[in-house]
């Protein structure tokens, strides 16, 4: 049986990945399918591990993070901004849903 892929990773996949979709194909559109597909994902499993309310939550921060990354790249950069703010994600990610199914 194959391991399942923490919530965690899941959502900063979704956070980096969808920039470097929309960076390197030049299609923002398509960036943000990868974002949101990935956030879909993160949102189940977080409903699933934790709950309706923490999902809820942690859908909110993921959201958050990428709004928040467009003015923080301003200051340090797009990677920096990107890698930043998905570890960010990722962290709170684990604390409320990963690190209790571990």
């Amino acid at each position: 049986m194959a391991s399942r892929v923490p919530s965690a990773v899941v959502a900063a996949t979704g956070l980096v990945g969808g920039y470097g979709v929309a960076r390197w194909t030049k299609k923002r559109q398509l960036g943000g399918a990868v974002l949101a597909v990935a956030g879909a994902a993160a949102a189940q499993q977080w409903r699933r591990q934790a709950g309706g309310r923490a999902a809820s939550a942690l859908t909110a921060a993921y959201v958050a993070a990428f709004a928040g990354s467009h003015p923080l790249a301003k200051k340090v950069g797009a990677w920096p901004s990107v890698f930043g703010v998905a570890g960010a994600v990722a962290l709170a990610s684990w604390a409320v849903a990963d690190r209790k199914s571990a």
